[in-house]
């Protein structure tokens, strides 16, 4: 009996509680706990529009193009987690007015691709390269809009599209960082091209645009411009069937096709609330929810394998579509694989062996054991903690078996450095840090072999270096 006058009493006093709340405070809190929602479904696709933005504002680039970097990545590209290793080329592809678009990958011949074809929610939708469809021969990638009912010309790889938008991350494998070996890798990627298939009987040539002097921060911005980007997304693709339990969440919010956004004074304070409560649960389940690779150690899977699964799987699985690990993913970096650990795996690490996050004013090693596991090169990357982008201001941001100067123990391993300040006489192999700000760390093996998923290669913690 005490039992139930308790539980009465309790759901008095909650009624209570929810009758005290103004018309204008449950819309506040309605605004804010959507918004929060909103950003974490919407990441992946305003991490893409972010890009798309920079291009088309910052460079002469247009969509269905080509822009690159003409000589690897310093800290100028502030895109997440790149590899400034690799020459990059991006095709922000559209097939709106055009129709199905061509991305035609040249066979590995002189140079090799690592591409991945994704669409605006950057699912992916192929790889391209030696570890993709064309496996090295070359091919001719067709991305169909949605719902598309034409034929499909012979010797095409045709990707079925459910949005009109959508990209692709070119990487051009390089030989070294050498003068003569960055020229050669640019030349093999002016191989790509990319056209409307209306007009690949006599293809136009493809517009290369060098954004390498270019500032191009996507970064994501964790103010009301993400509900801008959003609204963009929502404006120019159609929903999808798996995502209409959105359109009134967003509607709420001032986001809803056809209509101007134009939220007012009392929504932009929540929007506000809302984005800010989204980056701290964000930053909480990057923190705590990565998934290790090792049983023991702390480097950890790039993306939760749960995610990656249903990524492949086109979010088709019948009883899985797992948005939350998805929205913290592309927080932290962009583009889907298609193949993840065919042509390239990924290992993260946010902690050195003590369990301490890594601090830019402090002194770390890594010593990577001899015979890495990969047919191509492996690198390690430094990157903003808080941005997730390369440090900024820094000479450069990684060393790789591709830099000869590499220094190398007697028993094959080499030991990496990452600090302020270059050890004596390690400057070769030392990665530099801002000492003001915190940086996590990316270990990158191109053409892994079994050694690595079969765990008899194993990469150590990375160490503080007592002094």
């Amino acid at each position: 009996m005490r039992r139930l006058f308790f539980a009465a009493m309790a759901l008095a006093a909650m009624s209570s509680a929810a009758a005290a709340l103004s018309p204008d405070e449950l819309a506040r809190r309605t605004i804010e706990r959507r918004a929060v929602e909103a950003v974490i479904w919407g990441m992946p696709a305003v991490n893409y529009d972010l890009m798309l933005q920079e291009m088309l504002t910052k460079t002469k680039g247009k969509v269905n193009e080509i822009v690159y970097w003409s000589r690897p990545l310093d800290w100028q590209n502030q895109t997440l987690t790149p590899n400034p290793d690799a020459i990059y080329l991006m095709t922000f592809t559209d097939t709106r007015d055009v129709g199905p678009v061509v991305i035609e990958v040249p066979p590995a011949e002189g140079g090799s691709i690592n591409g991945n074809i994704v669409d605006v929610w950057q699912m992916p939708l192929e790889d391209a390269g030696p570890s993709g469809a064309d496996q090295g021969k070359g091919g001719k990638y067709l991305v169909l809009p949605p719902g598309y009912v034409g034929t499909i010309p012979e010797g095409y790889i045709p990707l079925k599209s459910n949005t009109y938008g959508g990209y692709a991350l070119l990487r051009s494998n390089l030989a070294s960082h050498a003068d003569a070996d960055i020229e050669k890798s640019v030349a093999y990627a002016k191989r790509l091209k990319v056209y409307p298939l209306s007009q690949a009987a006599s293809p136009p040539e493809t517009v290369f645009t060098d954004a390498r002097d270019v500032l191009f921060d996507s970064t994501i911005r964790y103010d009301v411009s993400f509900f801008q980007s959003l609204d963009r997304i929502v404006q120019s693709e159609p929903w999808l069937a798996r995502d209409r339990a959105m359109i009134d969440q967003l509607r709420s919010l001032g986001i809803e096709k056809g209509k101007s956004f134009r939220p007012e004074a009392a929504t932009t304070l929540a929007l506000a609330a809302g984005i800010e409560e989204a980056r701290e649960w964000l930053e909480l389940k990057y923190d705590t929810g990565l998934k290790p690779f090792y049983d023991k150690g702390l480097w950890n899977f790039p993306a939760d394998p749960e995610f990656v699964k249903a990524a492949q799987a086109s979010y088709d699985e019948p009883d899985a579509y797992p948005v939350d690990i998805r929205g913290v993913t592309y927080s932290y970096a962009y583009v889907g694989i298609k193949r993840l650990g065919a042509g390239q795996f990924y290992l993260i690490a946010i902690k050195d062996k003590d369990g301490q996050a890594f601090e830019g004013s402090k002194t770390y090693r890594l010593t990577v054991p001899a015979n890495v596991p990969v047919e191509q090169y492996w690198s390690l990357t430094a990157y903003d903690r808080q941005t997730h982008a390369l440090i900024r201001n820094m000479p450069h941001a990684s060393r790789s078996s591709q830099v000869a100067e590499l220094q190398k123990n007697a028993d094959g391993s080499v030991d990496i450095y990452l600090g302020p300040k270059a050890p004596d006489g390690k400057e070769s192999n030392w990665i530099p840090t801002d000492s003001q700000r915190d940086f996590e760390l990316m270990f990158r093996l191109y053409a892994p072999t079994k050694a690595l998923f079969e765990k008899t290669w194993v990469l150590p913690d990375v160490e503080p270096v007592r002094e």
